[in-house]
This record gives structure tokens, sequence and C-alpha cells, in this order.
């Protein structure tokens, strides 16, 4: 069990070590338990601005002002929130922003909740459909490779890329 729980802890450090070697200065984000490692380190590490969002369609915009300002950003958020980005995606892939998101997802490995499940099942859809490139880590050994790779993709690109954690990474919650 510890090794499980050290690769836990893994992945989410990887995550907070890819935002600063690519020097990301602004996190965004809707309060999520899968990311809250990342949170509370960006909370507290006076090179980056983080800051809580009302929902995730806001996040979008404030993501693509932060390009325009001259400065990385990034949004986590988890998969259920996808459908509130939708319309604002339209920002992103128009104005060829440089939009990059990290997603923890539900409604897959050992779900217990169904109404995860009809977001968790159609977000890659959904996020493809809207003009996001997405990619997935679902090994945690692998997530902090994929999250340098996509954000790497976006800034150089100036396209929208998502990053999905899986579920299986994240462990399905129980209660």
């Amino acid at each position: 069990m510890a090794d499980a729980a050290a690769a836990e802890i893994n992945w989410r450090e990887d995550i907070f070590q890819a935002i600063k070697t690519l020097e990301i200065k602004q996190v965004h984000y809707v309060p999520d338990a899968g990311h809250s490692h990342v949170i509370d380190k960006c909370l507290v590490d006076p090179d980056i601005e983080a800051g809580m969002l009302a929902n995730e369609f806001e996040g979008v915009g404030v993501c693509c002002g932060a390009w325009l300002g001259g400065q990385r950003s990034l949004m986590l958020m988890q998969s259920s929130g996808i459908g509130n980005t939708i319309n604002a995606l339209g920002l992103a892939t128009s104005g060829r922003f440089p939009f990059l998101s990290i997603l923890t997802m539900r409604g897959e490995w050992g779900e217990f909740n169904p109404w995860q499940l009809h977001g968790g099942q159609s977000a890659e859809k959904v996020l493809e459909a809207s003009g996001v490139i997405v990619m997935r880590a679902n090994y945690a050994h692998e997530v902090g490779e994929i999250v340098l790779a996509g954000a790497r993709l976006a800034f150089h690109s100036y396209c929208p890329v998502a990053v999905l954690i899986g579920q299986r990474v994240i462990g399905a919650k129980v209660f």
C-alpha cells in the first residue's frame, strides 16, 4: 500500500514540477480533491498567481487573457465541468490561443456515482469536437511527461490542449 501512496503523491508533484519547468505564471482552478496537492503548492508559490474560478467557463477567458498579457497559464478542473467550457472554447480555437487544461477524470474506473458517468464517458469526444487536442494519462508514471508534452504543444502551436488524468491514476472514490 505504501507504493501506491507514493505513486499517487509523485504524479501530483510531477504536475507541479511541470508547471515550474514550463514557467506557467497563472493557475486557475475549480476546487477538486484530485488537484488539491497542486492547488495548495501553487497558492503558496510566490512565482505563481493561483485563483479559484466560479466555474470552468470563465477559466477559458482568464487563460486566454493571461496569454494576451504575456503570461502562460493553466486551468485545473474535473471532467464533470467540461460542459461548462464548450462555448468558451470557441475563443481559444478561433483566436488561436494556447489554452492548457488538466482534468481529473470521473465516470470511469470504479466510479460509484452514476451522475458522473455521462460527463466522464463523453469528455474526450466533447473536447475533440470542440477543437481541443486531447492527451491522456492512464498510469501515474506517465503523468509528468504527458503534461510537459501537452503544454509544449499548446504553447508552441497556439492551440487548446487538455490533459486527462484517468480515474485509474486518481483512484475511485468510495464514499
